[in-house]
């Protein structure tokens, strides 16, 4: 991988990570179209740096509520505030589970599986329509909701199943409000990414890969550079828009990944 690929690799995080459409599947087709031959568990580690760097993103924009959870977890009281934080450290419970359970076997699904993204993505753009139909509310995430909403993010570990997609799409067919179920989908997915980058320094993932550390720092880079700009309008984008919009360009892509790699 050149650095000019890094680099556009990190762009295309920076720009997918915030909608409904997989930034993991397009950060895999993308990586297939550059003739990437990176092995699984290099394609993986890059991944986990890209996100790495939009969740760095995340917590730029959204430090009040971050602050507030972190507040919230030490204060011990019965407040919003702790609710809140404790919900929030629910959500992450299935999807930590899976990553430290089946690590290894996660890593090779990142390594040019452009079938696989393809079918992922034609079922996140079902789960879109689905959701684009369902009625809003006013309701509050709650902790069962909370623990379901966590399961779905724990399905999307898969490439071509969009987090935000699946989570927010979960909220809303569970009566959550969009712009409440939003903003829980970006802040649920922090403290997942920092651990999982924190675990792969400490396991000494860094150390003798492929290509040097500097194409992980260009791609970091520019995903965190692209992810400041791009996150505000695109949560707003979101909250606002209709889903259907966001299944048919899944849709489109995914049945074009397949059709790519059938040909």
């Amino acid at each position: 991988m050149s650095l000019l690929e890094a680099i556009f690799l990190g762009i295309i995080q920076g720009l997918t990570e915030f909608l409904p459409v997989s930034s993991s599947g397009h950060l895999e087709l993308a990586k297939v179209l550059f003739g990437d031959s990176s092995l699984p568990k290099e394609s993986m580690l890059m991944t986990v740096v890209l996100h790495g760097a939009t969740a760095l993103s995340t917590i730029v924009v959204f430090r009040k509520d971050l602050l507030a959870i972190i507040k919230g977890l030490f204060q011990f009281k019965n407040n919003e505030e702790f609710q809140f934080s404790a919900k929030i450290v629910l959500s992450m419970i299935p999807a930590a589970a899976v990553g430290v359970l089946f690590d290894e076997q996660i890593e090779q699904f990142f390594g040019g599986k452009v079938l696989l993204v393809g079918s992922m993505l034609i079922i996140t753009a079902v789960l879109l329509i689905f959701a684009d139909r369902a009625k809003n509310t006013e309701k509050q995430v709650g902790f069962g909701q909370a623990l379901l909403i966590g399961i779905s993010q724990a399905i999307a570990i898969l490439p071509g199943i969009s987090r935000s997609g699946a989570t927010i799409s979960t909220s809303v067919l569970l009566g959550i409000d969009r712009e409440k179920a939003a903003r829980f989908s970006f802040l649920m997915v922090v403290p997942l990414i920092l651990g999982k980058m924190a675990k792969d320094i400490l396991d000494g993932a860094f150390q003798d890969i492929h290509g040097g550390m500097t194409i992980y720092i260009v791609g970091f880079i520019a995903a965190f550079v692209t992810g400041i700009f791009a996150c505000s309008w695109m949560i707003h984008l979101v909250k606002k828009s209709q889903l259907k919009y966001f299944a048919f360009y899944c849709l489109l892509v995914g049945l074009g990944a397949i059709i790519y790699q059938l040909a």
